[in-house]
């Protein structure tokens, strides 16, 4: 008992320490956890004896079960419906020929055909934990690349049911007794014929369905009357574990059978519920899983033939990137979506030490030879973050050399220049364009251009934080440029140059916060609009109405609120220290408490002689022009003569 505790205190300790330190180098976590487990495990020797690390393996597999049953959560059967030529075709091919080139390259190096079909099998299945970990921390499973990786990754999963039927066949001899180990409980089902097995498996496919569709439900609705939380956890994991149980029993992969269940309770008004009472138990176990496969890297074996382990891990990446890559040509994926779906499935599994244990057991594979390919497969999971690094790296020169195409020749300069046209400056070029004035746009995502233009609208291609472009666009007679780009840096840049070649000319700035709003004040913006602050403000005044102040209340409120929240924005810009985090700067946080409390306390004032009162301050409207539908300002620079924005610093603000 007494070593337990320990051994569970220096995993919990290791991941508190690494992983945060792995996260701020901008490495992730799950490299974090790898390196975590080669520390304690082959470096310190703390991960425990060989036995506790095998059971605790085990028992953290079960992360990637729980993490199969939130995917399914995510996925209706209609969604699922709609991938099936990706899940068909794409993941198809990629397994098909992942084994045949693997099987290949195994028999030219003198390999029987029955080991080089094994391997071939093993080793082309990916690491469905740590990729679709890493697509959801970097928020890349909604491209394309990450949709088409998942789909492989789903594929797989379920191609490990044929493998284990299959490498029966294989054998030349089995190890009595081994194999009702490696199949975890499904002895009964060798005692079947094969219709026998055939049914049971489809019984047990279909029992799943009909839990998730018809029992889960009312079950869940029985438990939650009670109102008690703990009672609704132990419920979501009696699900996870009783379905995985249920799957295991007939020889089939647990993951499978709680992503179907997942898929079955994807509409269902629990889903949510069921998302955040299983979600920290699969973020704790994978961890674990993670840290478990780098305590147990066998690094003996690399210290004696060190050449021959780092060149097969080589090869195979090689390999299952270069059929990769075809496959994601053929099947048109582009640039980046390409370089990610190439190098994010291009490692060995989770699953292939599983394989590789059941291939011993059925004396398919030498155990010395298995050995060896238990590191590779994690040397190759502990290069994936590596590849993750390099995929954002091929991106950011893919989109460089992309943005250093030849530009659009600028045909007309106009006196509004309005540069970058997402979701935010498409809007100021229609309310402008459609108000009868002319506007030269500009943006470096072709695509975006060729969308406006099928539109109807007229915009040019090119990157306008570069000089030259600019200086087509006609900056040195421009009366207004509008900085809009999605990147904050590539923004204050581009004010920043504004200024510098033209004092002169008015810039109205996105801003995606207050520290930005800061920097293009720092910057000479002469208006900062903060892209969110309009909306939350009316969404705030929606509020007040249902809550039984009257609409005109409601907008009274909203206009001081807006007022002064502006000019307090101007007095916290003059303490603001570039570099410096607001919460640790004591001057700013002083300042912004005693301004947050003059706020209140207008708000406040202003009805509490009843609501019939006169508006405040009203006189000052007069030279303001903004009223509740105006563009918020976040700031305003200084100027000599009143304007429209936040002008100067009035007695009112």
């Amino acid at each position: 008992m007494e070593s337990s505790l320990l051994v569970a205190t220096v995993y919990l300790m290791t991941m508190i320490i690494a992983v945060p330190l792995s996260a701020r180098l901008g490495l992730g976590s799950v490299l974090g956890y790898l390196v975590a487990g080669i520390v304690i495990g082959p470096i310190l020797g703390l991960a425990g004896s060989e036995g506790e690390m095998a059971d605790l393996q085990h028992f953290a597999e079960f992360g990637v079960v729980m993490m199969l049953f939130l995917i399914g959560l995510e996925l209706e059967p209609r969604t699922l419906w709609q991938m099936r030529k990706r899940l068909i075709g794409l993941a198809g091919m990629q397994i098909l020929g992942t084994v045949a080139a693997l099987a290949l390259v195994s028999m030219l190096l003198n390999q029987s055909w029955q080991i080089a079909v094994t391997l071939g099998m093993i080793l082309s299945l990916s690491s469905t934990a740590i990729v679709l970990q890493t697509l959801s921390e970097k928020q890349l499973m909604q491209t394309a690349g990450g949709r088409s990786a998942f789909a492989v990754l789903l594929t797989q999963d379920i191609a490990v049911i044929p493998m284990i039927a299959l490498m029966p066949l294989l054998a030349t001899r089995i190890v009595p007794g081994a194999e009702g180990e490696a199949h975890g409980g499904a002895d009964f089902m060798h005692a079947l014929p094969g219709w026998g097995a055939a049914l049971v498996t489809l019984g047990a496919v279909a029992a799943v369905i009909l839990i998730g569709q018809y029992l889960i439900r009312p079950l869940f609705r029985y438990v939650h009357a009670a109102r008690l939380n703990e009672l609704d956890t132990a419920l979501a994991l009696l699900i996870v574990v009783g379905i995985a149980s249920l799957m295991e029993s007939v020889g089939l992969s647990p993951a499978l059978g709680t992503f179907l269940a997942g898929v079955m309770l994807a509409g269902s008004e629990f889903r949510h519920d069921l998302e955040g009472q299983i979600a920290p138990f699969k973020g704790l176990l994978l961890g674990l899983f993670f840290i478990t496969v780098g305590a147990g890297m066998n690094f003996q074996i690399l210290f004696e033939r060190p050449v021959t382990v780092i060149g097969i891990t080589v090869v195979l990446i090689a390999i299952k990137a270069a059929i990769l890559h075809g496959i994601a040509r053929v099947t048109g994926l582009q640039g980046r979506d390409r370089t990610l779906f190439t190098l994010s499935l291009a490692q060995a599994g989770e699953f292939g030490f599983v394989l590789l244990s059941y291939a011993v057991s059925l004396a398919i594979l030498p155990r010395a030879l298995a050995q060896g390919f238990l590191l590779v497969i994690a040397l190759t999971m502990l290069a994936t973050p590596l590849l993750f690094i390099l995929s954002d790296y091929i991106s950011r020169r893919l989109a460089e050399e992309r943005v250093a195409d030849i530009p659009d020749v600028i045909e007309e300069q106009q006196p509004i220049i309005i540069a970058g046209v997402g979701r935010f400056g498409q809007v100021v070029n229609r309310l402008v364009t459609m108000s009868g004035f002319q506007t030269t746009v500009l943006d470096h995502d072709l695509e975006v251009i060729q969308l406006m233009r099928r539109f109807g609208f007229k915009g040019y291609f090119g990157d306008p934080t570069r000089p030259e472009i600019l200086t087509a666009a006609g900056i040195d007679k421009a009366q207004v440029i509008v900085a809009a780009l999605d990147d904050p840096d590539a923004n204050l840049r581009l004010v920043r140059y504004a200024k510098e070649k033209r004092p002169d000319i008015t810039v109205i700035a996105r801003a995606r916060d207050r520290v930005t709003v800061f920097q293009l004040y720092d910057a000479g913006a002469d208006h900062i609009v903060r892209e969110a602050f309009d909306s939350s403000l009316r969404a705030g005044r929606y509020v007040l109405e249902e809550a039984g102040l009257s609409p005109y209340e409601a907008s009274e409120l909203e206009r001081i609120y807006y007022q002064m929240d502006r000019a307090h924005l101007r007095q916290l810009a003059q303490v603001w220290k570039p570099g410096v985090p607001l919460d640790q700067n004591a001057e700013y946080v002083q300042l912004s408490r005693n301004l947050n409390s003059q706020l209140e306390a207008a708000l406040v004032e202003r009805f509490s002689h009843g609501p019939s009162a006169a508006p405040l301050n009203e006189d000052e409207d007069d030279d303001d022009d903004d009223g509740d539908e105006a563009p918020e300002h976040g700031l305003s620079q200084p100027k000599a003569r009143p304007r429209a924005g936040l002008v100067g610093a009035r007695a009112s603000d």
